[in-house]
């Protein structure tokens, strides 16, 4: 993607988002996410007029004459925008890819945090930690973010990826934009988590038991074709010593990354941000293809005319969203699940009033 493309689509979103703020989310950013509340500031001289509740009678005590503590509404917060620019967030069957429907979304609450004078942060990270970008305030500031999100990856061929899906197609080409996403196998600095040998978006669904699929070679991967969420978790925590209201932006295609995502939240406010495409989630019939697992690097040859390929694609997929929604549920974290294709704003707004209405209970 060009640098001009790039500010096109910056351009694009904040006249989107923006007019979004202003009539959908305003509201419901700032009545669910409140400052710390009043903080003590200072203890001062009673004046005639001051409310006698406020006497500090220790000080008064000691000096003599009648004192008063004084409060301060601490109001702003900081929000930390952790983005996914992993592969496999370069695809996209439909009007956008996943990458652009999470700018979209860090555009929504960033401009939403400007509005009401919060710091915004960004972390871009894959493999590893692409860019960090510390917590500030202002509508340029926001506008950056944007732009860092969207531009992150571009240059590795999002375009192309977008086009050919993140399981691209190599050999067939009426299959272009057909194929799920590739999961990644969570490695980063220290290779596979799992303990079961590198884990994909094939065997993931199950479909590397599947017969008939043979496996083509290889190529080295790079940090970008990887998802460690654990690292950029760690890397939070290591970079933010105030409490921060933190989005997690990803497709969550990692293993082993939960106790950092507990530990996080202790500290943090952590909502987890799945992003999916829809043909990640069923396959139509386009005969046999060759799909490649964008972060993987492994390609497979499939039959998505066989109805148990058909089958165990969808259930699989349908219960890989499942499943991640339990976990994040079970461990405390708020979940916000984004179909790149559709709307961006209606997911928010369901969260905000479910904070809402949890928090007035």
């Amino acid at each position: 993607m060009l640098a001009s493309e790039i500010l096109r689509r910056v351009r694009e979103i904040q006249v989107r988002t923006g007019r979004q703020v202003a009539d959908v989310l305003a509201g419901e950013y700032v009545s669910v996410f409140k400052g710390r509340g009043v903080e003590f500031d200072e203890v001062r001289p009673y004046v005639p007029g001051d409310d006698v509740r406020t006497i500090d009678w220790n000080v008064t005590a000691r000096m003599g004459a009648p004192y008063i503590k004084r409060y301060v509404e601490e109001r702003q917060l900081t929000l930390m925008l952790m983005a996914d620019v992993s592969a496999s967030q370069d695809y996209g069957s439909g009007r956008r890819s996943k990458r652009e429907a999470t700018a979209e979304l860090c555009a929504l609450l960033a401009f939403s945090a400007t509005r009401n004078d919060d710091k915004v942060g960004l972390a871009l990270f894959h493999g590893e930690i692409e860019q960090y970008i510390p917590p500030r305030k202002g509508q340029k500031h926001a506008l950056r973010v944007v732009r860092e999100v969207l531009a992150h990856g571009a240059d590795d061929g999002a375009d192309e990826a977008r086009g050919a899906g993140s399981a691209r197609a190599l050999r067939a080409p009426r299959s272009r934009g057909i194929g799920p996403s590739a999961t990644g196998g969570g490695v980063g600095r220290g290779g596979s988590r799992s303990g079961t040998g590198e884990r994909g978006f094939f065997a993931r669904l199950g479909l590397d038991r599947l017969p008939g699929l043979g496996q083509l070679g290889r190529p080295p991967r790079s940090p970008r074709e990887a998802t460690d969420l654990r690292q950029a978790l760690e890397f939070l925590m290591r970079v933010t010593r105030r409490r921060t209201i933190c989005f997690v932006v990803s497709d969550f295609l990692d293993e082993g990354y939960e106790k950092a995502l507990l530990a996080a939240n202790r500290k943090h406010d952590v909502i987890a941000v799945l992003v999916t495409d829809p043909a990640e989630l069923s396959l139509p019939n386009v005969g046999l293809v060759a799909l490649r697992d964008a972060e993987l690097g492994t390609t497979r040859i499939v039959d998505t005319g066989s109805k148990s390929f058909g089958d165990s694609a969808a259930v699989a997929a349908a219960g890989r969203v499942q499943k991640l929604e339990r976990r994040f549920r079970s461990l405390g974290i708020d979940f916000i699940h984004v179909d790149a294709s559709g709307d961006v704003v209606e997911p928010l707004v369901r969260f905000f009033r479910m904070r809402e209405k949890r928090r007035r209970r």
